[in-house]
């Protein structure tokens, strides 16, 4: 049926083409076209019928009474941006919400993975934001976990995924494929300790590719066989956005990964990846800018793929280059033969620029229709709600001081103490000594040694991981949140015990968010009720003040030096990324696939 309505359109195409007696419905009129299968601009017109691109050169023929000519002189006309991999829930926004944000910067389609709210709620979760996909006016597509939790041995998700849940999942609406294969990324230990990980991934990925369906990778720190057997479990194709050094992208390259450079909030990889391209020489061709997480307050005030490209382009690459790194090489990698170039019959997704190197984006079309100028929407987005059966995830009960006490005999003892590592995932390592009161490990402000924990929110098995950190600066209180990659139980980090239990508790009362305690008071919260990830209670803006508000209590009020710090805290609990993380089942060596004690006895 859908080819059948497609072709009575393209028939609607040639007779325009072909007859005298019809007229494009809008033509933009004197532009510089970027024309990224060539990797040139030129001056050409762009006609529009419909919700396709008529003809790309000079369109004076196919104007006519009716038409709409938009003078475009100085003007650049890009296909529309596409992000290939990105995640709602790190922005804490309904899609209705991000793509309120991000449409004005250019971004005409989005490949999200929802697998945090799959680790969640798992297939009802996800279900539920592709149907939101489908009320947007851009084009939202999602990829879904293969697997959850990512290491079922060293954590606890809410739901359990894996090979059977796929063929229901993957014939979804909006749904296109799997999304990153985290439950391969330490390939090694995967291998050594739970082999049969490998083959329900290869049940899962291969009925994907039966079925035509794309599966991504994830490969931190993968090369030569690991790196190998890691593209294999994904059926030969895939991609990878854990690629944080010139080294590691070019390995992967030469291997036929097509790798997301990563260019978010809190994880800024492109810079090093580019240098494949722009030290190495080599054919950028599967290069492709990613975010995979953003913030609202990045997404209001910086823009989205814009801004990445803008930032790539200072690297010292092409501007025509870096485009293609956000249209036509993720159109080709996911196989949307009908976006990612302005030719005839492509989707009419188009961003007019004003300066190329600045990705200053005017104004933006999305099937025809004009639907921001100026950074802000035109077009009316009703707010989206959620239904019920996707709220109340948080099933644990209140904990007390002595739940998250670290014991010992002694006087003083050496801890292991996790890093957190500014604008990355990854984790440094360090021993440290620590001081013992009333059979208690203390944390001590003033080496910013602080402790951190990981509460099992499900009412699974109330686990509760305990260790310590470094990185976060904070003088005083403690703050805690239900956004904890990938498996999302509770992560709270503090200079003191009765603090982080009056910030968790406030978590489990409001069924998931955010908390920020001083002093035995909670000093300001924000309520996540969709799978205690995202709210549907609160627009774009309003989520960008009270982040911005919470952050700025963090900081001045308890003295963090940390920028974003929720997002910071939220992947030291991601234990397929290297090197000690924190989950509910305690603190993991992921380069070694083990739970450590946080006392080094």
């Amino acid at each position: 049926m859908k080819y059948i309505k497609q072709g009575m359109e393209y028939k609607e195409l040639i007779d325009t083409l072909m007859s005298d007696k019809h007229h494009a419905d809008i033509v933009l009129y004197g532009g510089n076209v970027v024309n990224v299968l060539t990797r040139e601009v030129y001056k050409a017109d762009i006609a529009i019928k419909g919700k396709y691109i008529l003809l790309v050169g000079d369109c004076e023929k196919l104007i006519g009474e009716d038409t709409i000519v938009v003078d475009v002189k100085d003007k650049y006309l890009s296909p529309g941006f596409i992000d290939s991999h990105m995640h709602f829930e790190s922005s804490m926004l309904t899609i209705t919400e991000f793509s309120r944000l991000s449409i004005p910067s250019g971004t005409t389609t989005l490949i999200a993975d929802p697998h945090e709210i799959g680790n969640a709620l798992g297939p009802v979760g996800m279900k539920a934001m592709a149907d939101e996909a489908s009320v947007v006016p851009n084009h939202v597509r999602l990829v879904v976990p293969a697997l959850t939790p990512d290491c079922p041995s060293l954590e606890t998700a809410g739901v359990d995924i894996n090979s059977k849940d796929m063929e229901d999942l993957l014939n979804y609406k909006n749904i296109i494929g799997i999304g990153e294969l985290q439950g391969f990324s330490n390939a090694k230990h995967v291998y050594r300790n739970t082999p049969e990980v490998i083959t329900d991934l290869l049940a899962s990925t291969m009925y994907a590719k039966s079925i035509g369906k794309v599966v991504d990778g994830n490969a931190p720190e993968l090369f030569g066989s690991e790196l190998a057997a890691h593209i294999i479990c994904t059926g030969g194709k895939c991609s990878c956005h854990e690629t944080t050094t010139k080294e590691e992208c070019v390995e992967k390259l030469r291997q036929g990964v097509y790798v997301f450079m990563r260019e978010g909030s809190t994880q800024k990889n492109m810079g090093d990846c580019i240098k494949a391209v722009t030290e190495e020489n080599l054919d950028s061709r599967r290069c492709i800018l990613a975010t995979d997480d953003m913030v609202a307050e990045d997404l209001e005030k910086l823009g989205h793929m814009n801004e990445i490209v803008k930032r790539t382009i200072k690297q010292g690459v092409n501007p025509v280059e870096a485009i293609q790194m956000v249209t036509i090489n993720p159109a080709t990698y996911f196989g949307l033969d009908d976006r990612g170039v302005l030719s005839p019959s492509k989707v009419a997704d188009i961003a007019v620029i004003n300066d190329l190197e600045e990705m200053d984006v005017e104004a933006v079309f999305i099937e025809g229709k004009l639907v921001a100028a100026e950074r802000e929407i035109l077009i009316d987005l009703p707010k989206y709600t959620y239904p019920d059966s996707v709220k109340n995830s948080v099933k644990r009960e209140k904990l007390s001081v002595e739940d998250l006490e670290i014991k010992s005999d002694k006087k003083e003892v050496m801890v292991r103490c996790i890093i957190a590592i500014s604008d990355q995932n990854l984790t440094e390592t360090l021993e440290e000594k620590a001081n013992v009161k009333n059979k208690v490990i203390e944390a001590d402000v003033s080496r910013d040694l602080l402790y951190i924990a990981c509460v099992e929110r499900y009412g699974r098995n109330n686990n509760i991981g305990k260790a310590f950190v470094k990185g976060f600066g904070l003088k005083k209180g403690a703050f805690a949140e239900s956004v904890a990659h990938d498996t999302h139980n509770i992560t709270v980090v503090g200079t003191n015990l009765k603090d982080m239990v009056v910030a968790v508790n406030r978590v489990i009362e409001m069924g998931g968010g955010i908390a920020v305690v001083s002093n035995g008071r909670v000093l300001e919260d924000l309520r996540l009720p969709v799978g205690g990830l995202i709210t549907d209670e609160l627009t774009g803006s309003e989520v960008s003040e009270k982040i911005s508000k919470l952050e700025n209590i963090v900081n001045k009020d308890l003295g963090g030096s940390l920028h974003a710090p929720f997002m910071h805290l939220s992947f030291l609990a991601l234990s397929t990324s290297p090197k000690w993380k924190i989950t509910d089942k305690g603190l993991i060596d992921v380069n070694n696939f083990e739970i450590l004690s946080p006392i080094i006895e």
